[in-house]
């Protein structure tokens, strides 16, 4: 299906306008769930990318499965192939919001949330120009999202930075990279100190730990992993190491919200706070993150926003923001379905293919 956006998204990853997300719809003998997989249009956030999702879907992973499973299966069965996190993480995320809706649970219930609304951050994208970002930073503060995460790249990092804790001043912020510098680029990297920011998150590329170190003893501010952390054991690596001391939770990267919970509970061991982020999730992405992110652990508001700041209509009931938070659904399984009317209108191509191997 795609989605648009309401206005274009930038990163130093690149720009996006559209939304386009593969959805899976499980039927199985408990009922229907729902999974929604994060994957780029192309492979830029990492090496995975929507039509390879569908592919190794196709061909792999869903004749993977078959025979009576749950959840907790399903990581077993698709651990042959190699990588592909979220993939899995969908085909995984229908599996279980089928068996939680056939057994009464909510995604929050069976995960351990122990809050009924999270706090809610924002992201808000590379700018034209300092003014327009101001601008933007002030729409958001004003619909009452308590804190800012500014996207920046070489070229638009301390100035834009400057600007908003001038203008607007003790306001939680802190700023996303998306592996834009390199361990060179530390004593200007430095430069953000002073502007008391909670965390700058993936500075280096991913696979540079050691970098992350590095970093992290030669500035104030709080390093935080993304795309570094793809399960709980490369999260309690990274700790080990000293390259991180904050993480970025997002189920899709690490394979799941079955693996995302344990990141969750190895950082929690470590005493390092985690936070929920997000990859323009429709509402059934969004549902479960909100969900996660009533964990005890996350003690710094993620990037759950309302479904506005992306959509001009959601593909399910919308997600609002009320006094700075949104409420964790309380319905069985996500506790939102999918508009079908609308579902309808948005989508692309459609592919039904039974579970387990094919004949």
């Amino acid at each position: 299906m795609a989605l648009p956006l309401v206005a274009p998204f930038r990163t130093s990853l690149g720009r996006q306008t559209v939304r386009t997300a593969v959805l899976l719809r499980a039927e199985t003998t408990l009922g229907e769930g729902w999974g929604e997989c994060v994957a780029e249009d192309d492979p830029s956030y990492c090496a995975e990318y929507v039509d390879g999702a569908i592919d190794v879907m196709r061909r792999f992973l869903l004749p993977a499965l078959g025979g009576e499973l749950d959840a907790y299966a399903v990581a077993e069965r698709l651990a042959p192939v190699k990588g592909h996190l979220m993939a899995k993480a969908a085909v995984e995320m229908a599996v279980l919001d089928a068996q939680l809706r056939g057994t009464g649970l909510s995604f929050g219930g069976f995960l351990g949330a122990v809050r009924s609304a999270v706090p809610a951050g924002v992201s808000v994208g590379i700018m034209d120009s300092v003014p327009e970002l101001l601008e933007a930073v002030a729409g958001y503060l004003a619909q009452g999202y308590l804190r800012v995460k500014l996207k920046i790249e070489p070229g638009w990092d301390v100035e834009p930075v400057r600007a908003v804790r001038e203008r607007f001043g003790d306001i939680g912020l802190q700023v996303d990279a998306n592996t834009a510098y390199q361990l060179r680029d530390a004593r200007h990297l430095a430069k953000l100190d002073p502007f008391d920011l909670l965390l700058i998150e993936q500075p280096l590329p991913e696979d540079d730990l050691l970098g992350h170190a590095a970093l992290a003893r030669s500035i104030r501010t709080p390093i935080c992993l993304d795309e570094s952390i793809v399960s709980a054991r490369s999260a309690a690596q990274a700790i080990a190491l000293g390259a991180t001391s904050v993480v970025n939770i997002k189920p899709g990267r690490v394979g799941g919200y079955l693996e995302a919970r344990r990141v969750h509970d190895v950082c929690v061991a470590h005493g390092v706070p985690v936070w929920a982020g997000g990859m323009l999730e429709t509402g059934l992405g969004r549902a479960a993150n909100v969900a996660l992110a009533a964990l005890p652990g996350f003690a710094l508001p993620g990037d759950t926003s309302a479904s506005d700041r992306y959509y001009t209509r959601d593909l399910t009931a919308p997600f609002t923001l009320v006094d700075g938070h949104v409420r964790v659904p309380e319905g069985p399984g996500l506790g939102v379905t999918p508009d079908q009317d609308f579902l309808k209108e948005i989508t692309i191509a459609t592919d039904w293919l039974p579970a387990g191997p094919q004949r």
